[in-house]
């Protein structure tokens, strides 16, 4: 696999933010890079089963606040939205943030069907939409003339200027974890971020994205791999595991006792390590924390992980 798929060598911890308003972002902002976060994440959703802002405004604001940090979409619903208007979006915010400073996740969603009524995208059409739309923005972000005719998308020759700042734009990587979504990423896309899996299967689905990509003939010189990660501690694996348990139940309005069990990384601090340890022998090398607890626990929880956790990983 490593020969077909360059994954970097240093493993990074960065987290799922949010900020509420201009206050939020700064303590946000400046508290998970005292703590020693090297990367800041937001979800995307038009409607979801709470409030949600758009990834892109407010990463673009967080950036400000710490440029040398990397920012990135975890993820970015791009069948929702005309690939040429995105292209436009991202180009502009790699630019702002400077060369290598963003990562740009996509993926199709679905688990909302509303919010593909509510943008008038028919929610079969996600997966095509989503290949026809990397491959458009790909090649708006030349800054060459591009003409495209395809089975979703059609338009004359455009062209679109200024370019992103990194060179050929910013890395587009994958979510998913069907063989549809692991296609994507082998054919159009820069790296791979699923999440919900387990290490096993961050493993098999490497495996998989190097055959598809050998069969394409695409050669990689670097290949991105993130999980976004579901993280409780607590002061036993049990006590953690109620928690999480009992918020992502709420978050998904399902019982998500046992996937918390199977995809989760819960329980002390040491427990939480050699869970995030199987995903890195496994190929991951950004894992992207989304801390599960109550509200007024969750700066607490990141502020332990980044000091109890992530030592025991450096080491």
């Amino acid at each position: 696999m490593s020969d077909v798929l360059p994954l970097n060598s240093k493993v990074r911890f960065g987290a799922l933010a949010t900020a509420a308003d201009r206050e939020h972002a700064r303590r946000t902002v400046s508290s998970l890079s005292e703590w020693g976060y090297e990367s800041i994440w937001a979800g995307d959703h038009v409607a979801f089963m709470g409030p949600i802002d758009d990834p892109l405004t407010q990463l673009t604001y967080l950036s400000a606040l710490n440029p040398s940090l990397i920012f990135g979409t975890s993820i970015y619903l791009l069948p929702l939205r005309h690939p040429t208007t995105v292209a436009k979006m991202v180009a502009t915010v790699d630019r702002l943030m400077g060369a290598g400073h963003f990562i740009f996740g996509v993926g199709v969603g679905g688990e909302f069907p509303r919010e593909y009524e509510a943008c008038g995208v028919p929610l079969k059409q996600r997966g095509g939409r989503a290949n026809e739309g990397i491959e458009i923005i790909k090649r708006l972000w030349t800054g060459e003339p591009v003409e495209y005719h395809g089975k979703y998308f059609s338009f004359g020759k455009t062209t679109m200027l200024p370019k992103p700042r990194t060179p050929g734009g910013p890395p587009v990587w994958v979510g998913g974890r069907a063989q549809a979504a692991l296609r994507r990423a082998a054919r159009l896309g820069d790296g791979w971020m699923p999440y919900v899996v387990t290490p096993k299967r961050v493993a098999e689905g490497l495996e998989f994205i190097a055959r598809e990509a050998e069969k394409s003939g695409r050669k990689f010189e670097r290949f991105g791999t993130a999980v976004h990660l579901f993280v409780t501690l607590g002061p036993s694996y049990e006590a953690a595991l109620d928690v999480a348990a009992e918020q992502l139940s709420k978050r998904y309005a399902m019982d998500f006792r046992e996937p918390a069990k199977r995809y989760a990384a819960v329980g002390k601090a040491a427990d939480v390590a050699a869970r995030i340890d199987e995903f890195v022998k496994a190929g991951i090398r950004d894992v992207n924390v989304d801390i599960v607890s109550s509200p007024a626990e969750r700066d607490a929880q990141l502020e332990q992980f980044a000091k109890e956790v992530i030592p025991i990983l450096r080491r």
